[in-house]
């Protein structure tokens, strides 16, 4: 595949960026990537009454959050109206397209007739412009739509890159408005004379797409264009098996970094989506980009599964370092009202907790106990704080105010305390760590004591 390759992310700014578009969005960036192509982002705003400046920002927020750069754009469909009413113009100068004055009252009375009879509602062509046909008187006081002239015999066929072979008989489709009757384009032709203009080569989307793409094809035909190669990717399941909703995944993919996820484990969940290479899980985005195809897209749907996107959260967490874990736990502390003043190293205390989670909401609140004293659950007091307890750790008090302050000193005092006391270690160490951390279980409590400092100690045991 020679550098010629290039794709496309065409978002519409009506909402967030969800895990769907973000999976069309990858799989767009990487093809053009394992070709050496080039990867153009475009912004359909042309639903005025729906697209919004914050749609917008959340769109590239959210590419920038997955690190998905785009070479070219973005590109707004709204800077480019003239541009498509040039198209139009010579669309209806050629006769590819024609003007249209049936109201929306008489398009509406043509269906409720047609569904009547028993046939498919659709628009019956009568300012459609034929050889020796006489068309209507053009009614006074009415702006036309623009349609385009649809083939009206043979197929409009391609091979689809993910789904195979499709065919529709253009007798099917009827004549798409193009331009609405204040000028302005629709939807599906600005989406042509989008790809037309940008060379588009390979267009990678969602399969809602797949009735677009007929009609779409004729109307890059009629301007002369060449018809890119479509891939249309099934739709993302649930948990539960049925359609993606808010309830599980369609939510904004900046709403999976609130949770605590990383990047890296979100692009590595979504390369898994729906393609995969052999039975690998795991893998960085370097290598998905070396092994990226198209051939290897299921044409099924793709279940959603969060258990999954945690698992491989909590194996890119133990894998990043702990400063830069750190850097991100202090946002979220902060967020709280946790100063990290006077406590412990924040990147140690992370050190500890890493492989013991799998979000950053739960390594922030795993840490949090190290810098903001805990109220302890009174459930937890009464099963583990008890008169023999309080008098193990009262011992042990005050032998750690002068123990060296390391972990090795630090477990045999406990181990001490324990022979002293006549009870085994989680009979010391449980209510030591409930009285400390305000939890029963913890990393090692010797290193536990290390990370927290003397001074915290002694203070929570006082």
């Amino acid at each position: 595949m020679s550098s010629s390759v290039r794709t496309r992310f065409a978002p519409s700014p009506t909402g967030f960026l969800h895990i769907g578009g973000a999976r069309t969005a990858l799989f767009s960036w990487a093809y053009a990537r394992r070709h050496g192509g080039k990867f153009v982002l475009r912004i359909e705003d042309t639903d005025v009454a729906r697209s919004t400046p914050e749609a917008v920002q959340a769109i590239l927020d959210g590419m920038a959050w997955l690190d998905l750069a785009h070479d070219e754009g973005p590109f707004y469909q709204m800077q480019r109206m003239d541009r498509y009413k040039a198209v139009i113009q010579e669309m209806l100068a050629a006769g590819t397209a024609y003007l249209c004055y049936t109201t929306p009252e008489e398009l509406e009375a043509i269906r409720e007739a047609q569904r009547a009879r028993g046939e498919k509602p659709r628009y019956d062509g009568r300012w459609r412009p034929e050889a020796g046909k006489v068309l209507p008187e053009v009614p006074a006081g009415v702006a036309p739509v623009v349609r385009f002239r649809n083939p009206v015999e043979g197929v409009v066929a391609w091979d689809d890159l993910v789904k195979g072979h499709i065919e529709i008989a253009n007798a099917e489709l009827d004549d798409l408005v193009i331009a609405r009757p204040d000028g302005t384009p629709t939807y599906n032709f600005c989406v042509v004379v989008d790809d037309w203009d940008m060379g588009i080569t390979q267009v990678i989307r969602g399969d809602d797409h797949v009735n677009n793409t007929p009609r779409q094809i004729n109307i890059l035909r009629a301007l002369g264009g060449t018809v890119p190669q479509y891939a249309h990717l099934s739709m993302i399941l649930g948990d539960d098996g049925t359609k993606l909703s808010k309830r599980h995944g369609a939510v904004s993919v900046m709403q999976y970094k609130d949770e605590g996820f990383l990047p890296e484990a979100v692009i590595n969940y979504l390369a898994r989506l729906g393609w995969s290479h052999g039975d690998d899980e795991v893998f960085s985005r370097e290598q998905f980009v070396a092994w990226f195809d198209l051939d290897h897209i299921t044409p099924s749907a793709a279940q959603f599964n969060t258990e999954k996107l945690k698992w491989l959260n909590a194996h890119y967490i133990k894998l990043t370092e702990p400063a830069e874990l750190a850097a991100d736990v202090a946002q979220r502390l902060a967020a709280r009202g946790i100063a990290l003043e006077g406590g412990p190293d924040l990147a140690t205390v992370v050190a500890l907790y890493r492989e013991r989670v799998s979000t950053l909401v739960e390594l922030a609140d795993a840490v949090a106990p190290f810098y903001a004293r805990p109220v302890v659950d009174e459930a937890l007091a009464t099963q583990h704080l008890t008169a023999v307890a309080g008098e193990a750790l009262a011992a042990l008090a005050s032998r750690l105010e002068t123990v060296e302050w390391e972990k090795a000193a630090l477990s045999a005092a406990i181990k001490e305390v324990c022979a002293e006391k006549g009870l085994k270690m989680p009979q010391v160490a449980i209510p030591l760590r409930v009285k400390l951390l305000g939890v029963p279980q913890t990393p090692s409590i010797d290193a536990v004591l290390e990370a927290l400092g003397r001074e915290r100690v002694l203070a929570r045991l006082g």
